[in-house]
């Protein structure tokens, strides 16, 4: 029992495959989505396993930690009450092959881990109060990898983390918690198809201006927001090629990314007062040379800069799993005083 993977599988699914469950609630596709992953370890013949782990969902606000997917969770997640969203799906399935596996199955890290400071949850409205959703799972992780590599305790530095994929998340890491986080549901930088934070006033005219409904406009911010918005893509490798090519709205828009990016991180800093130990990169975006080039040239001089491509999110969600099961720390249980 090791971090060390077996195998791995991606299974994508085809759009036409999906299309049945576009008018459904997303945990109607729990058993189309386990179907496929049980085939996949049926091909690689595993026979044992010991423990089943998915991503957490949008679930009432937690503490940071690895939790027992239980009734209470999976009801939680039916109603859907923070929304409907992807990482929805990971708490069922994985208690749905790990029941027929006869073992437990756990989340890590949601998407809802909440460890703010009471003043960051004011907006400036007392009617509207900050969520905290953020990548959790991969910001938490690649901040007790860089604490391991340095040979430091993870409670013992002042971290900043910026997460840069199709949303964006910049955390700031203080005593072993994210004290503060931009929700990239709904603030903080564009990404390749998320609007982040827009002019209100606008977006008030926007809404009740007949043209859209509200489905529409939360297609508009969410999913069809950003680079996408403006260049018809999502593929940052794309528009990287645009501009090599001379695409001259292609470099415009790129360089608005990178500068919203920049201003999330340096904000961020504000946070830990300027006094920050590092400044990590993560997620599918930090892949790019170019984007992590340019980052640095703005906020290498906050502190030093390390970068953690793509989001190995897999093994954060083992890593979280293997520290409950080797008595490293305690497992949470969902619904529980604390939790």
């Amino acid at each position: 029992m090791d971090e060390y993977p077996e195998f791995t599988r991606n299974i994508r699914h085809s759009n036409a495959e999906l299309e049945q469950f576009l008018q459904s609630p997303i945990v109607d596709q729990r058993q189309f989505r386990c179907a496929q992953i049980e085939l996949a370890l049926a091909e690689r013949n595993v026979r044992e396993l010991h423990a089943v782990v998915g991503r957490g969902g949008l679930l009432p606000p937690l503490a940071s930690g690895t939790y027992l997917v239980n009734e209470a969770m999976l009801d939680a997640l039916r109603l859907a009450r923070r929304g409907e969203h992807a990482s929805n799906l990971g708490a069922f399935i994985a208690h749905d092959i790990a029941q027929k596996a006869g073992v437990q199955a756990y989340v890590v890290d949601p998407v809802s881990v909440d460890e703010w400071t009471e003043c960051a949850r004011l907006s400036g409205s007392a009617l509207l109060e900050r969520q905290c959703l953020s990548h959790a799972l991969n910001s938490k992780a690649v901040a007790k990898r860089y604490a391991r590599e340095l040979g430091k305790a993870y409670e013992s530095l002042r971290l900043l983390v910026a997460h840069l994929g199709s949303g964006i998340s910049v955390s700031a890491h203080r005593n072993s918690c994210m004290i503060d986080v931009t929700n990239s549901r709904e603030e903080g930088a564009f990404s390749t198809e998320r609007a982040g934070s827009v002019p209100a006033m606008q977006l008030v005219d926007l809404c009740f201006g007949g043209k859209y409904t509200r489905k529409q406009v939360e297609e508009l911010l969410f999913r069809e927001g950003g680079l996408y918005s403006y260049l018809s893509t999502k593929d940052l490798t794309e528009v990287e090629r645009r501009i090599a090519s001379g695409d001259p709205k292609a470099g415009i828009v790129y360089e608005a990314m990178l500068y919203q990016i920049a201003k999330e991180i340096g904000a961020m800093a504000t946070v830990l007062n300027g006094r920050v130990d590092a400044l990590l990169l993560t997620g599918g975006m930090a892949h790019s040379q170019r984007l992590v080039s340019s980052l640095i040239e703005r906020v290498g001089w906050i502190a030093p800069v390390v970068v953690y491509p793509g989001e190995d999110e897999l093994q954060a969600l083992t890593e979280g799993v293997l520290r409950v099961l080797r008595h490293e720390e305690p497992l949470q249980v969902f619904g529980s005083a604390g939790a």
